[in-house]
């Protein structure tokens, strides 16, 4: 079983910065992809980055440029950096973890709430 955790949410100004962490109850290299799913009331759940275990990233074209997705090893954390928000980047923020245990699975955490002020 493997758990994660987020946090790092709140509540910040348009223009504003947070990072939000997740950690993970093991090696992060042990899952074949980590990324981070945002979803705003009323819409579904959308991708937002997204790391693979060789470190390669990618993200939402709404996200380019202003959000950073890393990870830390040796905490077994990965991040989410958040520069430039918007009022639209106001949504619930979820980690997510794949890993191939005969058949790949995902692992979610509980999700941290993010809302911009304009």
């Amino acid at each position: 079983q493997v758990q994660l955790v987020e946090s790092g949410g709140g509540l910040v100004q348009a223009g504003g910065s947070l990072r939000l962490s997740c950690a993970a109850s093991r090696s992060i290299f042990s899952f074949n992809a980590m990324g981070w799913y945002r979803q705003a009331p009323g819409t579904e759940r959308e991708l937002v980055a997204l790391i693979t275990s060789s470190g390669s990233t990618n993200y939402a074209d709404s996200v380019k440029g202003r959000f950073t997705t890393s990870r830390d090893a040796a905490k077994n954390t990965m991040y989410l950096q958040m520069n430039s928000l918007k009022p639209e980047d106001t949504a619930v923020y979820y980690c997510n973890a794949k890993r191939r245990e005969g058949v790949l699975i995902a692992y979610w955490g509980q999700g941290t709430q993010v809302t911009v002020s304009s």
